[in-house]
């Protein structure tokens, strides 16, 4: 684990100022992003518990959708290059450096978290314990959105981001972890955005039911 995480996080400390200047505005080119993060925004507000985190936030432009659609909102990233942008381009909201595995957020405090193709470059192995993660932290009825590169087949398959290795999934299959690890999926979008790789982009909306087990940890 540590050694991937390393890679990925030079590899997007590298690239800061390229990779801010390609997306900061990349909500106002993209509806079904603003269409999905918009209804999870809706959502969390009607839980009436607003808070809620941006895990894999980069350079933080989703944290400043998700606070104008009325939340509640922080930032949090495992490139320390990335927090510094944020905080400097943001200087309003909260930005933090974690992993998506240990998130410095107490148990069941969020309404909701948004993971915007944050976890792609995470090996399947390692999956269900960062879903696992995101859980622990919402409130009974909290909203997660997931959006990842969606792919056919039976299973996940790696592919060279231009940043650093990641993977796509079948749709079926990540909806599959979600369930696992206690969250009930009820909307999903999937759409082609044209990318060269032949990956459909892909959007999962689920909610932590009020009554959840946890799932056992080996």
């Amino acid at each position: 684990m540590v050694e991937h995480q390393d890679e990925t996080r030079a590899a997007y400390d590298g690239i800061v100022e390229l990779y801010a200047s390609m997306f900061a505005d990349r909500p106002e080119t993209q509806p079904f992003t603003r269409a999905m993060v918009g209804t999870f925004a809706e959502l969390v507000r009607e839980t009436g518990n607003r808070r809620a985190a941006d895990v894999g936030c980069g350079p933080g432009h989703l944290t400043a959708l998700l606070h104008d659609l009325g939340l509640d909102a922080f930032g949090l990233d495992l490139s320390p290059a990335m927090v510094v942008h944020a905080r400097r381009a943001r200087p309003g909201l909260s930005f933090g450096e974690a992993r998506m595995e240990a998130l410095p957020v107490a148990d069941g405090a969020l309404g909701g978290v948004l993971a915007h193709y944050s976890v792609i470059h995470t090996p399947p192995a390692e999956l269900p314990a960062l879903l696992a993660e995101q859980v622990r932290v919402l409130a009974p009825g909290g909203l997660f959105l997931v959006s990842f590169f969606a792919t056919d087949g039976p299973g996940p398959v790696r592919f060279d981001h231009k940043v650093a290795p990641a993977f796509s999934w079948p749709v079926e299959r990540f909806a599959e972890l979600l369930a696992r690890a206690g969250l009930v999926t009820f909307a999903r979008l999937l759409h082609d955005p044209g990318s060269e790789r032949g990956f459909l982009d892909a959007h999962l909306l689920a909610r932590l039911p009020h009554r959840h087990t946890p799932p056992d940890r080996e």
